[in-house]
């Protein structure tokens, strides 16, 4: 039977940690093309130069990546697993004496000075760079795609509707003075009349929440998420199609009409920031609404995306279908044999849409939906008029 040799431990080892990380490991490869050269010089601005030393944002970074790549969420769970494998210490620069840095670390600089100088998107541009270099990006043909990431927001902590100030028994967290930071910077917008109709979000615009979050109210109240329903965001991730090279990414509140606006969004800083427009934009059926493919080709992109038909989701209202155009008298018809009337204008994508609506009238023997519809009277948008009168109307 064989038994260990040598219990006593030695006073001097020669140990090289760089032999311990075999040749094929991940962080080994990552390490070969990783650069952040460049780090230190753009965060230069955002620290002081009076006060005690403070942490290598390299280091801060590296360790993020270590957990990016082996799913460690918690970044307390990240500080011990650093300080015990000798990979992620060889990656991170660390050698063997080396001090992990405390979690409150990332805490703090994540929600300061990295935000600030928008860290985290230089380093992931720099990366889309390296591969548009390396041949790996076409830029031709994209998709588009959300996923649901959950809020750290309990459901049980909410309030009907949408709040634009805050109970003063509850405190002013973090999420919440963000939230009504930018409630402010867009009535700002609103009132110096800044908006472009057809640089619009080219989706609906959002509906008002039915709930809002006390300790997040960003989020938003959804059932896309593993819960059945809770507060989520949505990660909107613009992929080349060439090797799935994601180039670019933008979180949103987990909702329909703030995903497709997000396709805007991505689109555009793609263009901007490395020159990529694609031929072609590939999608599923949420981002298949009229005014989305409209947008698309009206930019010279080919949309590969169902169309988004609801034409028999009735819901107890007409469709378009079950009204009929009068072309001598220049009018619209309900089933119920009512005129339409011009109500006001609206506005679809920067084009002139008039709202019809037929008087209330009894309901006649009609099938539902009809009959149900006739009770309260009908109602019709159209976008695209027989001629100009009834545009005026």
């Amino acid at each position: 039977m064989g038994q260990q040799a040598g219990l006593q431990q030695r006073l001097f080892y020669e140990f090289r940690l760089d032999d311990w990380v075999p040749a094929d490991h991940l962080l080994r490869k990552i390490d070969g093309i990783l650069d952040l050269t460049g780090l230190r010089r753009h965060l230069g601005p955002f620290y002081r130069h009076t006060g005690r030393p403070s942490v290598d944002p390299e280091l801060m970074v590296r360790m993020l990546l270590v957990g990016y790549c082996y799913r460690i969420r918690s970044e307390r769970r990240l500080c011990e697993e650093t300080h015990l494998n000798l990979a992620y210490r060889w990656f991170c620069r660390l050698g063997l004496e080396g001090s992990v840095p405390d979690h409150s670390t990332f805490s703090k600089n994540g929600h300061g000075r990295f935000r600030e100088s928008a860290l985290f998107r230089r380093v992931f541009e720099e990366v889309v760079a390296q591969c548009m270099r390396a041949g790996l990006v076409g830029g031709e043909g994209f998709a588009i795609d959300a996923s649901v990431i959950e809020a750290d927001a309990s459901r049980g902590r909410k309030v009907d509707g949408k709040r634009t100030t805050w109970p003063e028994e509850e405190k002013l967290t973090r999420p919440v003075m963000e939230y009504l930071a930018a409630l402010d910077q867009a009535a700002a917008g609103e009132t110096a009349g800044t908006k472009d109709a057809d640089n619009l979000p080219p989706g609906n615009p959002p509906a008002v929440p039915k709930v809002t979050s006390l300790t997040d109210p960003t989020a938003a109240w959804t059932n896309k998420g593993q819960m059945k329903v809770g507060f989520a965001y949505g990660t909107n991730y613009l992929i080349d199609l060439q090797r799935a090279i994601i180039v670019d990414v933008e979180a949103t509140p987990a909702r329909w009409s703030a995903e497709v606006a997000a396709t805007k969004t991505v689109l555009e800083r793609t263009q901007e920031r490395f020159g990529l427009k694609p031929q072609r934009l590939a999608a599923d059926a949420a981002y298949g609404s009229g005014l989305m493919i409209g947008w698309l080709m009206r930019r010279g992109i080919e949309p590969h995306i169902p169309l988004l038909d609801r034409e028999h989701q009735t819901n107890g209202f007409f469709t378009r279908a079950d009204f009929a155009f009068d072309p001598q008298a220049n009018v619209f018809v309900c089933p119920g044999g009512k005129q339409l009337k011009s109500t006001g204008l609206v506005r679809e994508d920067g084009q002139p849409c008039p709202i019809l609506r037929a008087p209330k009238i009894a309901a006649p023997a009609l099938s539902s939906p009809t009959a149900l519809r006739e009770q309260s009277g009908s109602s019709l948008a159209i976008c695209s008029k027989p001629n100009a009168s009834m545009r005026e109307g």
